[in-house]
């Protein structure tokens, strides 16, 4: 695979000249990856479904209109018919049975049930007779009505929108940690590149100097020994160089899938500075996590959860009871019209219950299971909360001394560059060993790698504070 990245890079380079180069900054790739990457697409479809699955619970609990029917029911066949002696006689029927049925349906959540209002039309012919004849329901009203049972309906309407403002919350945490992904492919590359500017200086550097020292050499100024350490320094740029070519074509690719962009223009990224200087308020950061964060509305509905299990134990092991009373007029008559003239009345209830007698603790073990996962649910809640706590408290303290870390290595890089300057000065003028001057190139070096650490550090530690709070700290703001 090393191979392979390094032909392409090879491939890139060969083209560098004719092809363009795109700039980019840390804003503009962490603007791009939410926009166009695949991690955001499918955050932004996983809001989608949250949105439709809120929808259909929302549905649940409002009238629902529906027309139900048979048409036609054609039957023709030989059936048993019982004679008045006690024997059987198949007989040839030819009939066919339709039916429609429209009701409107009411789900009540406050007792679990459900009323509704139907009208029913029912046709059947006789062929073999050569008759029809009508029966109809022109209104009724019924309830279907449990008692001292489990009330699903009601924990529904507690958790579904927990639910929905849980994936709401989601879809802004999946959009700050694209960010937050996009920034550490973002200062790989910059890395990278900053290797690769390295290289090449110190390839170009050493080349120089050992000219120079060749010269020198001549001159009896410098030992033949000084003149194979510049030789072997030389031999090192360059390879160094080639690792840092391919090192930068990997990462300039991963930045690429990860944008999903198919651009074949050259990147060149900038290097961030610091955000603005602001102060990170602990307690505030705290309350904005638990007031905006996913898992805050997470822990309310684990403990929901749990409370609805323990209650669907209790109440199914008891007395079980379901009530159906309807009340409505019926009539039948040889034409349709005859259904509502006069219609009579028509009345319904039935009272199924279930009581259970002998069980050998069986309901009594389904119940302590279940309070059992209710107390196990509120200890893994309290310790989440602990460690999301921990979370917040490390993260503000790790953001401030970052900062701060991130302002030092800046101005060591400075002087460190100045010192190898001053360094090649001198070793020109011949008033510094080869020795020294290694020294100051690598300690350059060194210092401006760890300028674009500190860097990478800083930023990627920004972006996790703003993803465990949702909350803006430089501007202000909840993150929306």
């Amino acid at each position: 695979m090393k191979k392979i990245y390094f032909l392409l890079y090879l491939i890139l380079l060969g083209t560098y000249s004719v092809a363009q180069v795109q700039q980019y900054t840390l804003a503009e790739v962490v603007q791009l990856a939410r926009e166009q990457s695949i991690a955001s697409k499918q955050a932004t479809t996983q809001k989608k479904t949250n949105y439709w699955t809120y929808r259909s619970f929302v549905a649940d609990f409002k009238p629902q209109l529906s027309l139900n029917g048979t048409v036609p029911g054609f039957t023709r066949s030989y059936i048993q018919v019982v004679q008045p002696d006690g024997t059987i006689s198949f007989r040839n029927v030819s009939y066919n049975n339709s039916l429609l049925n429209l009701s409107l349906n009411q789900n009540i959540a406050l007792t679990g049930g459900s009323i509704f209002v139907q009208q029913e039309l029912q046709r059947f012919d006789d062929f073999a007779g050569n008759t029809k004849s009508y029966n109809g329901v022109p209104f009724e009203i019924g309830i279907n009505q449990p008692l001292f049972r489990f009330n699903e309906m009601k924990w529904t309407r507690k958790i579904q929108p927990l639910k929905f403002q849980e994936g709401n919350q989601q879809f802004i945490s999946a959009l700050e940690e694209v960010a937050l992904n996009a920034t550490g492919y973002y200062f790989e590359l910059l890395v990278a590149q900053v290797n690769l500017q390295i290289a090449e200086k110190n390839r170009s550097n050493n080349d120089t100097l050992y000219k120079i020292a060749q010269h020198k050499l001549a001159l009896g100024k410098i030992s033949q020994n000084d003149l194979l350490q510049l030789q072997m320094g030389l031999l090192t740029a360059q390879k160094d160089l080639a690792s840092a070519q391919q090192a930068t074509a990997v990462a300039s690719l991963q930045l690429k899938m990860y944008l999903s962009s198919r651009d074949e223009k050259m990147l060149e990224l900038e290097i961030p500075i610091e955000a603005k200087e602001f102060e990170v308020n602990t307690q505030l950061a705290l309350e904005e996590a638990f007031a905006n964060r996913s898992d805050a509305i997470g822990f309310r509905r684990r403990l929901f959860e749990a409370e609805r299990d323990l209650q669907r134990a209790r109440k199914n092991n008891g007395l079980n009871a379901n009530l159906q009373a309807t009340f409505g007029l019926s009539n039948q008559g040889a034409r349709p019209g005859d259904v509502y003239v006069k219609p009579q009345d028509r009345e319904f209830v039935e009272l199924q219950f279930t009581l259970p007698i002998m069980t050998w603790g069986r309901n009594k073990a389904t119940t302590e299971i279940a309070r059992a996962n209710q107390e196990f649910a509120q200890q893994s809640v309290e310790q989440d909360k602990l460690t999301f706590e921990q979370q917040i408290f490390t993260q503000v303290t790790l953001l401030q001394m970052l900062q701060k870390q991130a302002k030092l290595t800046k101005i060591t890089d400075g002087i460190a560059a100045n010192r190898y300057q001053i360094a090649q000065d001198r070793f020109i003028l011949s008033d510094l060993s080869v020795t020294d001057l290694g020294i100051a190139m690598q300690e350059k070096d060194r210092a401006k790698r760890d300028y674009i650490i500190a860097l990478r550090d800083y930023w990627q530690s920004y972006y996790s504070l703003r993803l465990l709070t949702l909350y803006d700290f430089e501007k202000n703001e909840k993150i929306k």
